[in-house]
């Protein structure tokens, strides 16, 4: 901190109050930003504040800070931050947004429910220079963020780049068939085994020599939630190459692969004829985009239905190559399945350095 710059109470800074309004006086179709202590603020048919302020969550997501200038509502245990003085409300919003949450959340009060009482932000001390140092902080902030959100974007905008450039790919294999290529369906060709599901009673945590694992949706984006079951119990079994159908979303029709076990009655294994179809080439085919949008249309028009049927799966066109075309057609899918999912581990890792 230079030595022009003070140390000051925030409560000397501004006015400090909360609004008077409980949560369920929102309106999501209202006209004003009704700000509660979500992480998203809702909407208000009424406004109580016409104001320049920075808004506080005193519960909730606490020690969130957002910025608004014009008429809101806020939430009773939303702390409004108004009339500053020699202090810049957006100098003020870019210390707070950094410095605030982290401080707050090692003194808020109770266990259950943290909550901030107004005393921590009368008394919270924070670095205060001359008004001229704090636009030209706020300016150069402001530039550097702008620079970073064009970076993220651009990122994020070659990450669906690269998974779209997959997808058409995909798209065209399976929609522009080749000479000789047999059209059937896939009821004709695969079988497809609905899991079981063996009471929650004996799941267990722990991997013993009688037991084993019960695959899950979930299951395949992490082992956060590995359970096992006694073997007995067991009904369903995949191996790790056997292709897998997620019945229920979001999102919905996941392709998965990948893990050994039991599976439970959210998946669905689909066992190809392998005198005709070969695993790796019905993996792909069930991953692109068309049976997807069938799948999607089809489970929304059917009344009462709850998740991917093998019914509506069955009736679905496939168009065959011989296996030794199919297997080509593999190698060169995931070639470019290996590229993709190098650059998007690439621009996922330069997203969460921008992010940092």
């Amino acid at each position: 901190m230079k030595k022009d710059w003070q140390t000051r109470n925030l409560g000397d800074l501004c006015r400090i109050r909360t609004g008077k309004k409980d949560v369920n006086e929102g309106n999501p179709d209202g006209k004003f930003p009704f700000f509660t202590c979500a992480a998203e603020h809702t909407f208000s048919d009424n406004y109580s504040f016409d104001t320049e302020a920075l808004l506080i969550a005193g519960n909730g997501d606490v020690g969130k800070v957002s910025y608004y200038n014009g008429k809101f509502e806020a939430y009773q245990r939303t702390y409004v931050l108004s009339d500053f003085s020699e202090v810049s409300p957006r100098f003020l919003y870019l210390i707070l947004d950094g410095k605030l949450k982290d401080t707050v959340s090692k003194q808020k009060l109770g266990n259950t429910m943290p909550y901030i009482k107004v005393g921590m932000l009368t008394d919270f001390q924070l670095p205060v220079p001359p008004l001229a140092e704090q636009q030209r902080i706020v300016g150069l902030l402001d530039e550097a963020f702008e620079g970073l959100a064009t970076a993220k974007a651009n990122a994020e905008k070659n990450l669906q780049n690269a998974r779209a450039l997959f997808e058409s790919h995909l798209q065209s294999v399976f929609t522009q068939r080749g000479p000789g290529w047999v059209e059937t369906t896939l009821g004709e060709v695969i079988e497809i085994v609905g899991g079981s599901q063996p009471p929650k009673s004996v799941f267990s945590k722990t991997k013993k020599a009688d037991n084993i694992r019960l695959i899950q949706i979930r299951d395949y984006k992490s082992d956060r939630h590995v359970v096992f079951i006694p073997r007995a119990q067991a009904r369903r079994f995949c191996n790790a190459d056997d292709v897998m159908i997620g019945r229920y979303g979001p999102p919905l029709f996941q392709i998965l692969r990948g893990i050994e076990g039991a599976y439970n009655v959210a998946l669905m294994k689909a066992v190809p004829d392998e005198s005709k179809l070969s695993r790796d080439f019905l993996f792909y085919f069930l991953k692109h985009s068309a049976i997807l949008q069938y799948v999607i249309y089809h489970s929304s028009r059917a009344a009462g239905q709850i998740g991917v049927t093998k019914e509506t799966l069955e009736p679905y066109p496939i168009a065959l190559p011989s296996l030794a075309v199919q297997k080509t057609v593999v190698e060169n899918i995931q070639e470019l399945d290996t590229e993709t999912q190098r650059l998007a581990r690439l621009y996922e890792r330069k997203h969460a350095a921008l992010e940092a």
